[in-house]
């Protein structure tokens, strides 16, 4: 709940900073009558300092922030596994229309009031201004702005998006992050019992069930192959609070906390099982109809092999030494040292270590 409530706190501020921005841009663009055409009243025009209108206005930017990172919040937790993504963008933008109704109402009322002077007296103004409609327009497409940033952010990365636009990663870059392959247990055997269509179903549930809980671990999805997901941190993130092991077992946890469910409709509880490692390797953008950041080195092969091994140890969890070495796990974790390993393609051995939970 800690965890949730954190990242809620931060897409919320960042949602206000947002609305406060997009709010005082529409102040400054009716201030000095940018795009404003002969015959057309935006608004009626006051000998009011613009920083005062930029106070008054932007003000209303914070409850409208918080309000919509609550809609944003609870969509994306409840009810977008359940509907489809054109309801859920034509009810958020309904939702965001009616709101702003009423917000843009008040704001005009307000600031009509503190302001001492009558901009619109009569009510249901808003249903024939021009004025009205054009600031709709106008949040509307920041709402699409917004929300296009949203899942750019999620699609590639927190900050990476951002990269992307100033052409960090043009060219090859060197970074060092921490990775994890995330694998079905038995995955073979379960698709000949359950058919490729329910198959389909339970990789679909499982990895939304992963989903739920990746942010709350500053992790991101690198990218799914079949019943395969790859996780990555940025080191420092993934060392923090042992971010880089506590959603694994976050997720064994979630998968059990509705395993009346996957026993009922499945005949099984899905468990999955993880190769963990890190270290430097490159980061660049590739393709130029699809792009993606790839990345290439030595430290993505190590941990695919280092997860290929579970099986042979029948172990849950593989970590490599030198990244358990800088974790400070708490006693809950019991590790154990497999052995120094000869991995396949590998001209040096590397320690493997356990970790369980029992």
């Amino acid at each position: 709940m800690r965890r949730t409530f954190q990242q809620y706190l931060l897409f919320t501020l960042r949602s206000i900073f947002f609305w406060v921005l997009a709010f005082s841009f529409m102040v400054v663009i009716r201030y000095f009558g940018v795009f404003e055409e002969k015959g057309v009243s935006i608004l009626p025009k006051y000998e009011v300092p613009l920083l005062d209108l930029l106070t008054y206005v932007s003000i209303s930017g914070i409850p409208f922030g918080v309000f919509y990172a609550a809609v944003e919040f609870l969509f994306d937790r409840y009810l977008a596994k359940s509907l489809s993504l054109g309801i859920i963008v034509f009810s958020k933008n309904f939702i965001y229309l009616v709101t702003l109704i009423f917000l843009v109402s008040f704001v005009v009322e307000y600031t009509g009031y503190v302001l001492d002077v009558s901009i619109y007296e009569e009510r249901g103004w808003w249903r024939t201004n021009k004025t009205f409609w054009s600031i709709m327009i106008f949040f509307l497409v920041a709402s699409l702005v917004f929300s296009f940033i949203k899942i750019a952010n999620e699609k590639f990365g927190r900050g990476v998006f951002i990269k992307m636009l100033l052409g960090k990663y043009r060219k090859p870059q060197e970074e060092k992050r921490i990775f994890m392959f995330l694998d079905l247990k038995a995955s073979t055997t379960i698709a000949e019992n359950l058919g490729h269509y329910t198959y389909s179903q339970l990789i679909q549930e499982c990895f939304y069930d992963l989903n739920t809980i990746v942010r709350k671990y500053d992790a991101e999805i690198y990218q799914y192959v079949g019943d395969e997901a790859v996780l990555s941190w940025s080191y420092k993130r993934g060392l923090k609070r042992n971010n880089a092991v506590e959603l694994y077992f976050a997720f064994n946890e979630k998968l059990h906390t509705r395993s009346s469910h996957y026993q009922e409709k499945y005949g099984l509880i899905p468990e999955f099982k993880a190769g963990i490692h890190g270290g430097t390797l490159m980061v660049t953008e590739v393709g130029s109809i699809k792009k993606e950041i790839a990345y290439h080195g030595d430290v993505i092969n190590t941990t695919a092999r280092i997860q290929s091994q579970c099986n042979t140890y029948n172990a849950s969890v593989l970590i490599s030494e030198s990244l358990l070495n800088e974790l400070q796990l708490p006693e809950k974790y019991a590790t154990k040292n497999i052995d120094d390993l000869l991995l396949k393609g590998k001209a040096k051995t590397i320690n493997i270590y356990s970790i369980s939970n029992d």
